[in-house]
């Protein structure tokens, strides 16, 4: 077994069970892509076992902190059936959701989503990758299903000296990749092949639930959906009895898809045959810009932009972007009216997050309650050790 020796004083973050080691704590040791290596500290104490990555700042990520514990097929069945046991804990009215979501469930760089009958599986680090065929049984195994796409396309493959895969692994060699999942009381349409992340974006589930039920309570009038991706809460805020929804985003597919996912639960249109849902192909700091020029509003908005932030490093330029579009969005509501905004991006905490949005408050010249803090939905987990698995935070505020 290879031996990665750190520096005198990095062996802290492992003591307190933190998964990751920067090349800039090792002393001297390398590896293989995705060897798993001994990790001891700078007098040869035990810290950890790691899967190796010689291309990524990540230089180690952490498989087990147990010195006894063998890092072996029977390990790797036993962590996925760990995982996807776990996910009973939780309450998810859906019928697709995350079954492995990497660190938080002692499988850096392992993402599994299950749509239905179909498992879609990414793997992002190159330990993963060096165990994959051992892992592709496991998960088949742990779950009953036969059905197994990949989409290994992310930019942690690159970052990790690996080329993108996606296709078919198991239960077919082609054939078709659309589904349709259910999720609390309405059907989205998605395509394991093309969309986002794997296919869909899960973890807002339960934030997609509490918009229809803020729909329901105060019966919105006009709503306005950005980045609206293909209308998840777009198709909430209808549920829950919005009258009418304008949905924003510069990708003219995913609105071809919003409007299908619409009309799939039959709410196109209201009682008297008026349309209850428009798509804008279009830039949505220019349109808001131009909603606040006509003396338009919305009793409600959704921010939900991409990635701005992929790291630290990222944070100030992507603040800059945040504040902009919170800025212009809480100029767009009337008192009383209600902003759901969030951040996916790693690099800005939840604290950094309510700061940037009190910033854009203040340029507004907008006070506002803060109603709920929201999160990722329970499948995506963050634990205790691992904070920085706190990804997706959102707000929601009432204007004052």
């Amino acid at each position: 077994m290879k031996i990665i020796r750190l520096r005198v004083g990095k062996e802290r973050s492992l003591q307190r069970r933190h998964p990751w080691v920067f090349d800039s704590a090792i002393a001297k040791g390398s590896a293989d892509a995705g060897e798993t290596v001994r990790i001891e500290s700078s007098e040869g104490q035990f810290l950890a076992w790691a899967a190796f990555s010689p291309n990524s700042k990540i230089r180690a990520r952490v498989w087990s902190f147990d010195e006894s514990q063998r890092i072996d097929a029977a390990f790797f069945q036993a962590r996925l059936s760990e995982a996807v046991a776990a996910r009973h804990w939780f309450h998810i009215d859906s019928d697709a959701c995350r079954l492995v979501h990497a660190e938080s469930d002692g499988l850096p760089g392992l993402v599994v989503d299950r749509y239905g009958d179909t498992l879609v599986a990414q793997f992002g680090s190159a330990g993963v990758e060096r165990w994959k065929p051992v892992l592709i049984d496991a998960l088949l195994a742990a779950t009953g299903l036969t059905k197994l796409y990949e989409r290994s396309d992310t930019s942690s493959r690159k970052l990790e000296g690996l080329s993108p895969s996606t296709g078919w692994l198991k239960g077919q060699a082609s054939g078709p990749t659309q589904r349709v999942l259910r999720e609390h009381q309405w059907r989205l349409a998605l395509d394991v092949a093309t969309g986002h992340k794997t296919g869909f974006y899960l973890d807002q589930r339960d934030s997609r639930q509490r918009f229809a039920e803020w729909a329901a309570q105060r019966q919105f009038a006009r709503v306005l959906n950005c980045y609206s991706y293909t209308g998840g809460f777009t198709v909430a805020a209808l549920v829950g009895g919005a009258q009418h929804v304008t949905s924003i985003d510069s990708s003219a597919l995913a609105l071809e898809l919003a409007k299908a996912n619409v009309a799939l639960n039959d709410l196109a249109f209201d009682a008297q045959g008026q349309s209850r849902a428009d798509f804008l192909d279009a830039d949505v700091n220019a349109t808001l810009r131009r909603f606040l020029a006509e003396g338009r509003q919305f009793d409600a908005i959704v921010l939900d932009p991409p990635k701005l932030a992929p790291s630290a490093a990222h944070a100030e330029r992507a603040a800059r972007a945040y504040k902009d579009i919170n800025r212009l969005a809480l100029q767009l509501l009337p008192p009383g009216g209600v902003l759901f905004t969030f951040s996916c991006s790693g690099g800005i905490s939840a604290d950094l997050f309510h700061k940037i949005v009190a910033s854009a408050g203040i340029d507004a010249g907008v006070d506002g309650f803060i109603a709920e803090r929201l999160g990722g939905a329970p499948d995506h987990p963050m634990t205790i050790n691992f904070p920085e698995g706190e990804y997706l935070k959102g707000l929601v505020v009432v204007r004052r």
